[in-house]
């Protein structure tokens, strides 16, 4: 396509046709020669916004940009009601590359209820691939709201959700024909379909009608679990005791980070929680209950050691300074 803002025949054709999905706190969304959207929430409701952008894997780009914008606001206590789009594409991109972007992004945002409120595609020398940037939008009860900076000494930590889905899933659609080689085809197959598990919607809904005394939350995403877990004590400034034997993995995640020497631990982990609370392994039995796999895999320490133990092995925690995904791409 041709450099520059996207002609408007095709905008309706491959982006505009492709919105479906309606929210009641839309007022007014995406539309031609539209540039704001107008949205309302109920009084008594707090706004809550977040942004990512993602360039992964063509128009998987959207996926995991949606589901990473909106698992921000579902972590803070929220419900995500609007997403804006802005897709970037490279001159060597074809129409239908734009069209397939805009209909997973529907779908997905179909699957999660949340409307395309509106966003900007343009065709730029400056990206090789098509980049797919993501703000979204929700709401939540005044002082409902909950942070990663809140944990406090003698919580609990939970792990709600299985780790490292989001990069199991993306190494076996990458590195399918190797993974083939050393493993059977429905290992991989059920790796790749880690995709459509990458909401913390279910999760968060959950544990925000149990409370057990929730006193922080995040989701996990970059650097992943032990990315998570440091950030959450940075944060709040305590110390960690984790038990790394407690942490929820997937067999799959486990043999294919084993055959491609990644580190499950500081993988992509989109569709998983980490929560603080002070009672929480009632929490974990009610998310199990819930159909979420989750466990408590430590407590937060006076201090600032965070300490992660393997059996009789131990090891202190660190930023995490690059995802283990990297290694692939």
């Amino acid at each position: 396509m041709n450099i520059g803002k996207i002609q408007e025949s095709v905008l309706k054709r491959s982006v505009f046709r492709q919105l479906k999905t309606k929210r009641q706190e839309v007022l007014f969304g995406a539309g031609p020669g539209e540039d704001c959207a107008i949205l309302t929430f109920p009084s008594g409701q707090e706004l809550l916004v977040s942004a990512q952008a993602a360039a992964k894997t063509g128009c998987d780009a959207a996926l995991y940009g949606i589901h990473a914008a909106v698992n921000n606001i579902a972590a803070d206590g929220g419900k995500p009601a609007a997403v804006w789009l802005t897709v970037l594409l490279p001159a060597s991109a074809e129409e239908t590359e734009l069209k397939a972007v805009m209909e997973q992004a529907e779908q997905v945002c179909a699957k999660l209820d949340v409307q395309i409120a509106g966003g900007h595609t343009e065709v730029t020398s400056a990206v090789n691939r098509t980049v797919v940037s993501v703000t979204a939008a929700g709401s939540a009860p005044s002082g409902e709201t909950v942070s990663a900076s809140g944990l406090h000494a003698g919580a609990q930590l939970i792990a709600a959700g299985w780790i490292a889905l989001a990069g199991t899933a993306m190494a076996a659609k990458e590195k399918r024909k190797e993974l083939l080689s050393r493993f059977p085809e429905y290992l991989v197959e059920e790796a790749e379909r880690f995709l459509g598990s990458l909401s913390v919607l279910p999760a968060a809904e959950a544990v925000r009608e149990c409370g057990c005394g929730v006193c922080a939350m995040t989701d996990l995403a970059e650097g992943g679990i032990f990315g998570a877990l440091w950030e959450m004590a940075e944060a709040s400034g305590v110390g960690l005791e984790i038990d790394l034997k407690k942490i929820p993995i997937r067999q799959e995640t486990v043999e294919i980070c084993n055959f491609l020497d990644l580190n499950p631990y500081e993988l992509l982990s989109g569709g998983s929680l980490l929560i603080g609370a002070d009672d929480g392994y009632t929490l974990a039995e009610r998310l199990q209950k819930a159909g979420i796999p989750a466990a408590v895999i430590g407590r937060a320490m006076p201090g600032n050691d965070r300490v992660v133990r393997n059996g009789e092995e131990k090891r202190f925690l660190g930023p995490v300074r690059m995802d283990e995904i990297h290694k692939i791409f």
